[in-house]
């Protein structure tokens, strides 16, 4: 199969995981490109492409390129209507992008902000009371999500297949699992939210790009240097 495009991107990353794994539930072939942060999106053929030098980032086989993994993700998902990867109809549409957007602002930015904090320590100036606020983030949202899927006999957030909206939830949520959710939170506080994520990344097609779950045993704690 030729590959649609080329991707940009960093395997670990969770928009990268979302990405490609629309593109094998759709049966397209993305091809991901190695990569080495501060060297090739700081190169001049990269820089030309995207000046703003962010990842992930895609270009097709016509030279058509995008930035931001929601507006690529979806771009993938609306290649293959069959694989009904948003949704069936308007409204599951409309849900779909809803969750989305949930999933990225409410759960991955505050984790990843946590992650970037005190795991690659890459946040400068990042304090215990910014550690708490997006650690108070996460937990609501996580608990409006579990509300959510309690009354999904799915198990699944729109309908009864899996969605854009269910794979970038699974990437958002494996960030809090390494984050703001021990075993005790994963096991007795948010048990559907992580059933869900264990239903999506056990999918065989895309098993192997989320690898590990990595998941930590307690939350992490917030360390002054």
């Amino acid at each position: 199969m030729t590959p649609i495009g080329k991707l940009y991107g960093h395997p670990r990353q969770p928009q990268t995981k979302v990405i490609l794994s629309t593109g094998i539930i759709s049966g397209l072939e993305i091809d991901l490109l190695p990569f080495e942060f501060g060297v090739t999106n700081k190169s001049p053929e990269f820089s030309q492409k995207f000046p703003l030098a962010k990842i992930p980032a895609f270009e097709d086989n016509e030279g058509f390129k995008l930035t931001e993994g929601t507006a690529i993700a979806r771009y993938v998902s609306s290649l293959v209507s069959d694989a009904s990867l948003l949704g069936r109809n308007a409204k599951e549409s409309a849900q779909i992008d809803q969750w989305v957007h949930f999933a990225e602002t409410e759960i991955l930015i505050p984790s990843n902000n946590i992650y970037t904090g005190i795991v690659m320590k890459y946040l400068p100036g990042f304090s215990e009371e910014q550690h708490k606020h997006y650690q108070k983030g996460v937990e609501r949202s996580l608990k409006f999500l579990e509300d959510h899927l309690s009354s999904r006999p799915s198990s699944l957030v729109v309908n009864d297949g899996l969605t854009l909206a269910d794979i970038t939830l699974a990437a958002a949520v494996q960030r809090a699992g390494q984050t703001v959710c021990g075993v005790k939170e994963r096991e007795q506080v948010y048990p559907r939210v992580f059933a869900h994520f264990a239903k999506v990344i056990n999918d065989e097609r895309i098993k192997h790009v989320f690898g590990e779950p990595g998941f930590v045993n307690e939350p992490l704690a917030f360390r002054a240097e």
